[in-house]
């Protein structure tokens, strides 16, 4: 699903095409998407300029005139840049239809992404106010991530995917961030050292960054707002991996389950 990375492509990709443009109409072709997109919202936002553009967590914010509109992906959504009069094509489901004749057009497959609109502030929207810090936040380090899993038991890959702990992380750059850390996906949360919870906080923003640089990861159906694919998936070193050497140590990756999702690591790297 796309995760940090890949909405922030996203919004530097639109983000000159969008910002200081009107929307002239917002059309929805299909409303039934995670939550029901509302019937006034085309009213709400039609001949409001774009002035700004924003991310929490996975959620793109689009600053207007008189709000904001809130756009998640979902698990399989996409947001491009294409000329208004573009065909559409299967999974399309909104077209925010700016004044230079392109529009943001909104795919979504599995029809998980969302839009919401508010006039107060954005970030104490009931879908952003208790999420965790940002791993850019200077707020999250090793001493942050240290105290915050004392005394708990859970995995510490499950505590990384917790918007409540921190934002962002999801299962690929979780994987990806334990390895470089040197720290096993299954090991208690609270069994990390202050000096591992230091490593891995450095390794998650290192992650995060470098997949930014690579325009996201694209396993399935990300693209960015050009229509490219995300390029980091040549850079990742244990996720999808399962039996190809470490390109460490050369030590087969392994595969277990947690909560319903696939882990990988290096039995040889990570302790």
């Amino acid at each position: 699903m796309p995760e940090l990375p890949e909405v922030e492509t996203t919004r530097r990709g639109i983000e000159p095409h969008v910002v200081g443009r009107r929307i002239v109409a917002l059309v929805v072709y299909e409303p039934r998407l995670r939550w029901r997109v509302p019937g006034d919202l085309p009213s709400l936002v039609t001949g409001q300029r774009i002035l700004a553009t924003g991310r929490r967590a996975k959620y793109l914010l689009l600053t207007l005139e008189t709000g904001t509109l809130l756009i998640h992906l979902g698990m399989s959504g996409s947001l491009r840049l294409l000329p208004a009069d573009a065909p559409r094509r299967p999974h399309d489901h909104v077209d925010i239809v700016l004044d230079s004749g392109y529009a943001l057009r909104f795919n979504d497959p599995r029809r998980f992404g969302s839009l919401h609109y508010t006039t107060g502030d954005p970030l104490q929207h009931p879908l952003l106010a208790h999420l965790a810090p940002e791993p850019f936040d200077p707020r999250f380090d090793g001493e942050y991530l240290w105290r915050a899993t004392r005394g708990k038991r859970v995995s510490i890959k499950q505590f990384l995917m917790d918007g409540r702990r921190v934002v962002g992380v999801g299962n690929i750059y979780a994987n990806e961030a334990l390895f470089r850390a040197g720290v096993r996906p299954r090991r208690r949360a609270g069994s990390l050292t202050r000096a591992e919870a230091a490593r891995l906080a450095r390794a998650i923003r290192t992650v995060l960054r470098l997949a930014i640089r690579a325009g996201g990861t694209t396993l399935r159906d990300f693209v960015g707002a050009d229509g490219s694919p995300g390029y980091f998936r040549q850079k990742l070193y244990v996720y999808e991996r399962t039996g190809r050497p470490c390109r460490r140590c050369h030590t087969a990756i392994r595969q277990i389950a947690q909560g319903q999702r696939s882990t990988y690591y290096c039995p040889s790297c990570q302790k």
